[in-house]
């Protein structure tokens, strides 16, 4: 058994409502053991013993066959969590930026959207690895800021996800619990 976080993309917002008591019900049906959900925003840890492809198939699976929408996730190894969180170059809190971490189920797609912010003037990125990328946005104005707006395009929703890196340290202290 191996543990993984798996991250929710488009959960609670934009009309996709789905609350984590219910969802942990659906996964129980799945070969996964040890299922906690975390903040309201689509977070999962879990064990199984599927590799990281097959977590993402079954787990797809249940949220389209028990909440009826197209749903796409991003799964990682519980240690990789740890690794991405401490190749992180940014502050957690800063009083004048929020840090995220953009993750991504096709490496191909993350490195499209990381050419396309390096093109941008005055946006911080950093490639973390394949699947992960780390940017600032400045306080009060994340959805407003160029990289928020062009991550946002369809053309990057289907595989990729992004979390404050508060959240990510979260998922890594409860990820580590497995």
């Amino acid at each position: 058994m191996s543990g993984y976080a798996v991250f929710l993309r488009g959960v609670n917002v934009g009309g996709i409502t789905i609350k984590m008591a219910e969802l942990k019900q659906a996964l129980a049906s799945r070969p996964f053991s040890g299922v906690k959900t975390l903040l309201a925003s689509g977070n999962v840890v879990l064990s199984s013993g599927l590799d990281p492809a097959g977590v993402k198939k079954e787990f797809e699976a249940c949220l389209r066959e028990t909440f009826g929408y197209d749903a796409w996730v991003v799964v990682l190894a519980a240690g990789r969590v740890a690794e991405l969180v401490a190749a992180c170059p940014y502050p957690p809190d800063d009083a004048t930026t929020h840090t995220y971490l953009t993750l991504a189920s096709d490496p191909a797609v993350l490195t499209a959207l990381f050419e396309a912010g390096c093109a941008l003037d005055g946006t911080e990125l950093t490639l973390l690895g394949p699947e992960a990328m780390a940017w600032l946005a400045p306080v009060g104005g994340t959805l407003d800021s160029p990289f928020s707006k062009i991550s946002s395009k369809p053309k990057y929703k289907a595989a990729t996800t992004t979390r404050n890196l508060r959240t990510m340290i979260k998922v890594r202290d409860a990820a580590a619990l497995l």
